[in-house]
């Protein structure tokens, strides 16, 4: 049986091993050198330079500090995400029981080659794609690969067949797992070859590119490096024109230039994104890569799985139908807790209701898993369980979900098992698509059945009403219950057919069966991800699910879960007749789809981009690596996704859960709109000290502020005011907004204007704080010293105005932030001991100013809020 070692290993010479071949790899050499590319970074690596040059060797260290810093963060992110296809490849079976040379042996999963033969049983991971030659009651769990989280049975099929396209009955797949039973498979594709090989190929294609604010980043460092080379031409051509000495000039318009820079901007950006983390955590959100945060804030589109996301992924019975009444289950999903009502909502007793009662304990007997409460329940009575927490459930979700049903009722395998003993189980199979139990009660012996409806239903002869007796089954009864089934499968419930019948042997295809019930069951969108879905529409984010399960199944549940307004639903088969132009004008009619395969996520990501939408895809199976790792956000499961997803994703949701990835956006969209806050503030202020030192020198006034003052004044105000107003907590109306366009620049909304008039306000203030105390008397040390107390008191003032774009300082309140009011607290006491402690002003050339001089640089600080408030109503 099977090959022979020649033979292996001739096919192995021309097929190589059985591995994931390498991607395209990056040396963390290059890596960390790709961190200094930002036209930012090099702007400031340029002015460490020419820092260095001038003597001015604490700006240099404190500039390189920053780019350092920054450089690692990156590096740190980037290397992370190379690990993907390593823990891809790690995923393929490290051995596998093959036949070779008509002898069963282990061997290296690596060097098995097309023809092989292989023996797998429960629990091994299936090494290679491989044709079934023969099962017994063989389960495969393939989520990873179609994110159906429901195992698979696998049949025999043809030997000669080699196609190992997905879903296919008779084959199994490398990577996925062996859940249940005993196969022989031969091997039919191998490697690069196999489904999780091309999934593997599909994530070498995908390139990364820039987030939206590195985009806005470099869009600002291009900004800042026109405007230095302007100042300083400026300041030289002036100078030079008074007849000052061409090379002071040259390296004072140099010294300005470098004023302009707003160094602390890197940092403080980063700063923000880490502070966004950190809360983004504590919401049940890990973030993998820091520019994320920023890219989630301006989604316009998420892509959603179904199971486990907007679902539960608890199957749970809803109704259960005897002949001629219908029961109904509440409590959703594994809760301890939920009731049995009637139609008419009054609750059910089982000891009267005698096939509802039979059909529960034929539930709870035909299954082999099992339930535990971890804290018991406090009463279960008259069709009523209380409760708290969870059941824990081992085994098969679908019998799972029957045995909650039962315990809802009163009736458990506890309580069964004094009277109840089973005898013997024909397991569940794929082909028989039923199991039945053969068990002894009392003196009595019966065989209790579940299955799937058109197997199970024609089986039966006879019903039980609900006295509890076995009466004919009349066609019109028939009907009744096919029609029945029919509509709970039309509401996309998963149906099974419980049966009874009494036998002193065992014969599990008997066909005298007593019809006992039909239980509908299905997987409860989850609550929160009701609202987080409202909470998206109403900030104008499209919500789509995109799934691997049946088109009545995923429309059932979008409609539940709110998703079907104004959409519709297409199948994969469905979209492989849409050419890429016909799909790009046509997807945003859909908001379900179904049938998918990974190559039809990856291709809607792929379209809402060329529609130019920003695109948060969420994934958990190997299946959805791809479109996680496409999506300008990739986001994993932390619960039940796999390591390779969550290696491709930026954001993992450790709870499973869309509302946690809502709550990321709207952390996303506080971000962006905290470090356009302190971008303004740094610019505005950067633009104020240029001024005041340009206008300064051109209309012939003495130097008016020292270098090592311009020091301090970036010292007080580019640190702890900066970081703290990027800590400010979202507006109440930030998920109310549209997202904003993938193109808008970072300046949109006038906010270089507002920059630019409070900037020419916080230099005309200083000038001419500077000028009247020159004009009562005061000494250039007391002129400085106004100057400089009107500068970085102005500029303190403006840092509690850019809490709001759309408010102005006197209509916010201003311990709404109180780490900013204890960052400008400290800041204005570095002031104070400047130009108060006799030591600080021998170093930084200030002088105590007297109460005259001390009010006139206040009030011309106090002067530009107000001016600005005046213009900006």
């Amino acid at each position: 049986m099977g090959l022979t070692e020649n033979e292996a290993a001739e096919r192995l010479k021309t097929e190589g091993e059985n591995v994931l071949g390498d991607s395209r790899k990056t040396g963390p050499l290059k890596i960390f050198l790709g961190q200094f590319r930002d036209i930012m970074v090099m702007i400031l690596l340029g002015a460490t330079v020419i820092s260095v040059l001038l003597g001015e060797i604490s700006d240099a260290v404190t500039i390189i500090l920053i780019v350092l810093l920054n450089a690692i963060l990156g590096f740190v992110q980037e290397y992370r995400t190379e690990h993907t296809l390593e823990a891809l490849r790690s995923m393929t079976s490290p051995t596998a029981k093959c036949w070779r040379d008509d002898r069963l042996t282990v061997i290296e999963a690596a060097k098995l080659v097309t023809g092989d033969i292989i023996e797998i049983e429960a629990g091994d991971r299936i090494p290679a794609d491989c044709a079934v030659l023969k099962a017994a009651g063989f389960f495969s769990d393939e989520s990873i690969l179609t994110g159906e989280s429901v195992a698979v049975g696998k049949t025999a099929g043809s030997a000669d067949d080699t196609d190992n396209s997905l879903n296919k009955p008779n084959v199994v797949y490398c990577g996925a797992s062996a859940t249940k039973g005993t196969c022989r498979a031969k091997v039919i594709a191998t490697g690069m070859r196999t489904q999780m090989g091309r999934i593997s190929e599909m994530l070498t294609d995908i390139d990364s590119e820039p987030t939206p604010l590195q985009k806005r980043l470099a869009e600002l460092g291009r900004a800042v490096a026109v405007i230095c080379l302007i100042v300083c031409a400026a300041v030289f051509g002036a100078g030079v024109l008074r007849g000052e000495n061409v090379f002071d000039m040259l390296m004072t318009g140099i010294t300005i230039a470098i004023a302009a820079i707003p160094e602390g901007l890197p940092a403080t950006v980063t700063i923000a994104l880490a502070l966004a983390v950190n809360r983004m955590l504590k919401q049940k959100a890990l973030v993998n890569k820091l520019h994320s945060v920023e890219t989630l804030g301006c989604t316009s589109v998420i892509c959603t799985d179904k199971t486990g996301t907007v679902t539960e992924n608890k199957m749970t019975v809803t109704e259960l139908y005897t002949a001629g009444c219908g029961h109904f289950f509440s409590g959703m999903g594994y809760r301890v807790s939920g009731a049995v009502t009637k139609e008419d909502g009054t609750a059910v007793d089982t000891a009267e209701e005698k096939a509802l009662a039979e059909a529960l304990r034929c539930g709870v007997l035909c299954s082999t898993a099992e339930i535990n409460a971890q804290e018991a329940p406090k009463s279960r009575n008259r069709g009523v369980l209380a409760g708290k927490g969870e059941w824990k459930v081992t085994g098969d979700p679908t019998e799972a979900a029957l045995l909650i049903a039962a315990a809802k009722a009163g009736i458990t395998k506890e309580s069964l098992s004094e009277s109840f003993r089973v005898l013997e189980e024909f397991p569940f199979d794929s082909e028989t698509r039923f199991m039945a139990v053969h068990c002894s009660c009392g003196g009595e012996k019966k065989m209790y059945f579940k299955g799937a409806e058109e197997v199970i239903l024609p089986r039966c002869s006879r019903y039980m009403n609900e006295s509890g007796r076995a009466v004919p089954m009349t066609a019109a009864v028939r009907r009744e219950l096919e029609q029945k089934a029919e509509d709970m499968s039309d509401r996309a419930l998963r149906v099974l057919v419980l049966a009874v019948c009494t036998s002193e042997v065992f014969a599990p295809h008997c066909g005298e069966l007593v019809f006992l019930g039909l239980a509908g069951m299905t997987d409860p969108p989850r609550e929160e991800a009701k609202t987080a879905i409202r909470k998206c529409a109403a900030a104008s984010v499209k919500t789509v699910m995109i799934t691997g399960d049946h088109k009545k199944t995923a429309v059932a549940v979008a409609k539940q879960a709110g998703l079907l307004k104004g959409g519709n639903a297409i199948t994969g088969a469905e979209l492989d007749k849409l050419t890429d132009e016909a799909l790009d004008r046509d997807i945003g009619k859909y908001t379900v789809f179904a049938r998918v395969e990974p190559v039809h996520k990856l291709r809607i990501v792929r379209s809402f981009k060329r529609r130019g939408e920003i695109v948060t895809m969420t994934g958990d199976g190997v299946n959805d690596a791809p479109a996680v790792k496409e999506a300008n956000v990739g986001v994993a499961m932390g619960v039940t996704g796999t390591d390779v997803t969550k290696q491709a994703a930026d954001v993992i949701l450790l709870d499973d859960n869309l509302a946690t990835l809502v709550d990321a956006v709207e952390q996303g969209r506080c971000v962006y709109a905290n470090i356009r806050k302190f971008v303004r503030y740094l610019l505005s202020c950067n633009i104020g000290e240029v001024l005041t030192m340009f206008l300064g020198i051109i209309t012939g006034m003495p130097i008016v502020l020292l270098p090592v003052q311009i020091l301090l004044v970036n010292l007080v105000t580019d640190g702890l005011p900066a970081v703290a107003l990027g800590m400010e907590r979202p507006e109440s109306d930030i998920m109310t907004r549209p997202p904003r366009r993938s193109g808008e620049g970072f300046f949109a909304g006038g906010l270089m204007w507002k920059i630019v008039i409070r900037g020419i306000f916080i230099g005309l203030s200083t000038l001419a704080s500077f000028t009247v105390v020159m004009r009562m008397g005061g000494s250039l040390e007391a002129c400085r010293t106004a100057a400089l107390i009107t500068l970085v008191t102005s500029q303190l003032i403006h840092v509690f105005e850019c809490r709001s774009e759309r408010k102005s300082v006197f209509r916010m309140n201003p311990f709404g932030n109180m780490k900013l009011v204890g960052a400008v607290l400290v800041s204005g006491a570095v002031l104070a001991a400047a130009v108060m402690i006799p030591q600080m002003q021998v170093i930084f050339s200030t002088v105590a100013p007297d109460m005259v001089q001390l009010l006139t640089a206040l009030g011309f600080s106090i002067a530009v809020p107000v001016l600005s408030a005046i213009i900006n109503r």
